[in-house]
């Protein structure tokens, strides 16, 4: 790997983000990962660990509290009238990093592929209690740093997901 490239840190014990840059730390965000921890397997709701990239991003000049579905803008802007209407809904707002797994067995194939369980970097309501663990298995950001890491990452960038 090029020392000079960036790559994303996920510590599912510290529930934090980092962007480190070659070995400088750029920024770290508090996260949101899964209520039923970590986990591979399909339906689990679990967050995968191991060696991810960025496989798409989404969302890109989309305004802050935009709704995703399916991975497509619905043209709505998340409000609290929305959540008191649907509050069984995991909202995904924003943006969208979709990652895909790089170990096979691990987060890649089968019944632990992390890109067919539609794992995902995204943002969340500012009401979501951020640093613990509540999503169904993909990493929650507030919503200014989702757009702040969109902006400074490419497809491909390195994410390593960790329990330590």
């Amino acid at each position: 790997m090029n020392t000079d490239e960036y790559r994303i840190e996920i510590n599912l014990a510290e529930q934090s983000l980092k962007l480190l840059k070659g070995d400088e730390l750029l920024q770290q965000y508090p996260v949101s990962t899964a209520r039923n921890g970590a986990g591979e397997m399909i339906d689990s709701e679990c967050t995968p660990r191991g060696q991810h990239i960025i496989a798409e991003k989404i969302g890109e000049g989309c305004a802050l509290n935009s709704v995703f579905v399916g991975r497509q803008e619905t043209g709505e802007i998340f409000s609290q009238e929305m959540a008191i209407q649907h509050p069984q809904r995991d909202w995904i707002l924003t943006r969208i990093l979709r990652l895909r797994g790089l170990e096979a067995g691990r987060n890649l194939n089968g019944d632990v592929d992390s890109y067919a369980r539609y794992i995902y970097i995204h943002g969340t309501p500012d009401t979501v209690d951020i640093s613990t663990p509540g999503s169904h298995g993909c990493i929650r950001l507030r919503n200014r740093d989702i757009v702040e890491l969109f902006d400074l990452v490419d497809k491909s960038t390195p994410v390593n997901i960790s329990e330590k």
